[in-house]
């Protein structure tokens, strides 16, 4: 039944493994997400149901230590999964209160589809089957669907069928986090629509963001047309509503149940009020068999662009569609058309409160090469918040835009100024809001958006304003030193994280972080050449709104040519005075801790400074070598006037491995893709760690929190970027393969400037093919210096030369 190429299986009920498998098994659309939390489950210690919905969030205040804490959270919505079952008037059933005969929990990965096939015998010695099926449509953005197949094997008797909506929900998924205001919700009503739906709204409490879930249930008997009759009693109170459905049942014959609905938000289009939208769209909705079959259609086509086979790498290939199924649940078409970012944690969890960092920077390059309209829509959530960021940047007495390391729903800064370590149980001073390079972030992706797709009228419309406003924050919080007639930008972090502040200093930050200074003085050079991409008229236009004078352009210039980077011991130094810090014992640490991937909450924990080693949380000035390939980066530094070779790539990451502690899944995505031109076998490996950081939970613990949306959009540009080598420059696509043998046979579809592409690598060949349908203009593809057009229905094999294993 199952595709064991789409399909994570698992075998038995291991309730210390509950909460990763729920995370994991999560089904959304890119507009909401549920856990894949069993439907007759509560919330406990094992299960955790949470359903989370883009850009519904609530700031709430904790009172710590006689101090008041502001949090804004990513809101744990009403529960819609409740269905539950109950024999002869006894309790409902829960796993923890029966017999387990066989259990088998799977997730289909082609359509995000829960299944949980159980046998269990109660107290009573009955036998019964069940399955469940589970989605929330990639057709209908509002739509989720639950199906029971129930069949009781050695009894007949009466059944009760439990289904609610449930309101009385919190966040509580994150131990660290519960001594924050968890409650997040207020009633309001619940009501029903005729006799087979139940309905409920709640209201966001500081947000005033109005949620509305209507509940269809039936009951069908095998091999019956119509539902089933059945009695119903309704129960209600403010924030709960629930009916039961009671019915007799013969032994060997299997009735099903069906559980579709409808949620919706006030900040939905189209609609007067969400309570109403729910419950008219519920009664429309068709039964299980027919929606299901949209959701599948919808999927279908989403494979057709996004699918990526690897036959030579079965474990590889399965987990790369693992990871496709979830970027596209949390960023799909329905998501284009809404006002939200990419949370770093998907919408799977609470970890990081739902918050949007810079991991997109992770996620669009998959996306901008094959539905680049989601990209197009999720960085409008940025330009939408820019006004905030040029507020932000004033305010901290800079021009331009300043945006947020962690951002939510108004675009403010949403990082707290304490941190939990729970290793030690204090509150440490969190400083990580000094990470400007998200910034850099946003300029990177608009400017690699434009060239995958050409969209110039974007551009002119909106990205134009960012970018230069971007550049003219980094020019405002740079000085020029005379001494050194270079550039430099003092207070900032790099993405490291556990360096903060110099040991000792009442400062926060560092001097010349290596990777924002050669960041600016890319955004620099680029921001030049926006102009050059517009009209004259719209060139004229933008200076005019935006005030840009002819002496700020001088200065990105000199910028771009003048800014100051580290070095010492023949290495790019993480930041200036790197070279002063003290070496850790790192031996002495695995063998003390096994896991030492937070390093900085261990040092804590025994007393110690991070900022006083030489250690890093991930790739900080290798994100460099990452971002960029080897003639771009030795543009820049030859600009700049800096030496530039592969040995000082190869010395720096080197350098830079073995003082990193890997404490977030992205730093293997970085290091694989660097280490694919020098070491490909430390690369592979890599590569295959990111893949498992998220199904082997390889953090131990926390993946239970929330998917990592970072690490699964990266694997997936690792493939396409750096192993294949598909980069675009100007108007040319250029592959240059890595790793082929590990590549034999991999194929993908992809979008270049709006024409579909065709990728293949069989042995030393690799062929593009311009589809015919959709195409858009022809494209120019080269491989080792081999340029070729491709028209409509023609393709090209390209002979590669011999590259290392």
């Amino acid at each position: 039944m199952y595709d064991p190429e789409f399909t994570l299986d698992y075998d038995g009920f291991d309730p210390d493994d509950e909460p990763l498998r729920e995370a994991l098994t999560s089904t959304g659309n890119g507009y909401f997400c549920s856990r894949g939390t069993a439907e007759w489950e509560d919330m406990g210690e094992v299960h955790y149901p949470g359903t989370y919905a883009h850009r519904c969030y609530n700031r709430e205040t904790t009172i710590m230590g006689g101090s008041p804490v502001l949090n804004e959270d990513l809101v744990n919505l009403p529960n819609w999964l409740v269905l539950k079952l109950r024999i002869d008037g006894g309790e409902a059933i829960r796993l923890a209160q029966v017999e387990i005969l066989d259990y088998r929990h799977v997730y289909d990965i082609r359509t995000a589809t829960v299944v949980r096939e159980l046998r269990f015998r109660d107290r009573h010695g009955r036998e019964t089957s069940l399955r469940s099926r589970r989605f929330v449509s990639m057709e209908h953005p509002n739509q989720g669907a639950l199906e029971w197949s129930l069949t009781p094997e050695n009894w007949s008797g009466r059944v009760e069928i439990v289904t609610a909506l449930d309101g009385r929900v919190s966040n509580r998924a994150v131990a660290r986090y519960r001594d924050l205001e968890a409650r997040h919700l207020d009633p309001v009503s619940p009501r029903t629509y005729g006799p087979e739906t139940i309905a409920l709204k709640v209201q966001i409490r500081q947000s005033d963001t109005y949620i509305a879930q209507a509940a269809r249930t039936r009951v069908f008997r095998e091999g019956s047309c119509g539902a089933m009759l059945v009695d119903r009693d309704l129960y209600q109170m403010e924030d709960y509503i629930q009916q039961v459905l009671s019915f007799d049942i013969a032994e060997g014959s299997t009735v099903r149940i069906e559980k579709m609905v409808a949620m919706f938000t006030s900040r939905d289009d189209a609609i007067t009020e969400p309570l109403a939208s729910a419950g008219r769209h519920v009664l429309r909705y068709p039964d299980f068999a027919e929606a299901y079959d949209e959701h599948v259609a919808a999927w279908d086509e989403l494979w057709d662009i996004c699918d990526i086979r690897l036959p030579r790498e079965p474990r590889a290939q399965l987990l790369l569609r693992l990871h496709v199924s979830h970027v596209l649940q949390v960023c799909s078409r329905h998501t284009a058309r809404l006002d939200a970012g990419v949370p770093a944690r998907g919408l799977n969890g609470e970890a990081y409160r739902g918050h949007v960092f810079w991991d997109e920077m992770f996620v669009y390059p998959f996306l901008n090469m094959r539905v680049p309209e989601i990209t197009k829509g999720l960085i409008l959530y940025r330009y939408r918040r820019l006004g905030e960021a040029q507020a932000a940047a004033s305010e901290a007495g800079y021009r331009g835009a300043m945006f947020p390391w962690q951002s939510g729903s108004d675009g403010t800064e949403e990082t707290q100024t304490v941190h939990l370590n729970p290793m030690s149980g204090q509150w440490d001073p969190d400083l990580s809001r000094n990470q400007r390079h998200v910034s850099a972030a946003i300029f990177y992706n608009v400017w690699h958006y434009y060239q995958a797709t050409d969209d110039v009228d974007f551009l002119a419309d909106y990205g134009a304003e960012m970018m230069l406003e971007i550049a003219r924050f980094w020019a405002s919080i740079a000085h020029y030193n005379p001494e050194r007639d270079r550039y430099e930008i003092h207070g900032v972090m790099g993405p490291d994280e556990f360096h903060e502040r110099y040991p000792g200093s009442t400062d926060a930050g560092l001097r010349n972080n290596a990777y924002t200074n050669v960041m600016v003085a890319w955004i620099s050079a680029r921001a030049l050449d926006v102009f050059e991409v517009l009209s004259k008229s719209r060139q004229t236009a933008l200076r005019a709104r935006l005030r840009v004078t002819d002496e700020e352009l001088r200065t990105w210039s000199e910028m771009s040519r003048r800014m100051f980077v580290p070095y010492h011991d023949g290495v790019i130094s993480q930041f200036e005075g790197y070279e002063d810090l003290e070496e850790l014992d790192w031996e002495h640490y695995r063998t003390k801790y096994g896991n030492i991937g937070r390093m900085d909450r261990i040092l804590r924990a025994e007393g110690r400074d991070p900022d006083a080693y030489k250690v890093a949380k991930q790739a900080d000035t290798v994100m460099l070598f990452f971002l960029f390939d080897d003639a771009e980066l030795r543009q820049v530094f030859e600009q700049l006037g800096y030496p530039y070779d592969r040995d000082l790539v190869r010395r720096t990451v080197d350098y830079y491995d073995q003082r990193t502690s890997h404490g977030s899944t992205l730093s293997h995505v970085t290091f694989a893709g660097v280490l694919a031109t020098f070491d490909p076998q430390s690369s592979w490996l890599r590569f295959k760690l990111a893949l498992e950081s998220d199904v082997s939970d390889l953090q131990g613990g926390t993946t239970k929190e929330g998917i990592h949306v970072g690490v699964m959009g990266g694997t997936l540009d690792l493939v396409q970027r750096y192993y294949v080598g598909a980069r675009a420059y100007g108007d040319v696509l250029v592959f240059r393969p890595k790793l082929v043998s590990h590549l034999d046979g991999v194929s993908f579809s992809m979008r270049y400037r709006g024409t579909p592409l065709r990728v293949r690598i069989d042995g030393d060949k690799l062929s593009v093919r311009a589809e015919t349908e959709g195409f858009r203009v022809p494209v120019q593809v080269a491989v080792d210096g081999e340029l070729v057009e491709l028209g409509a229905g023609e393709s090209h094999e390209f002979r590669l030369a011999a590259v290392p294993a």
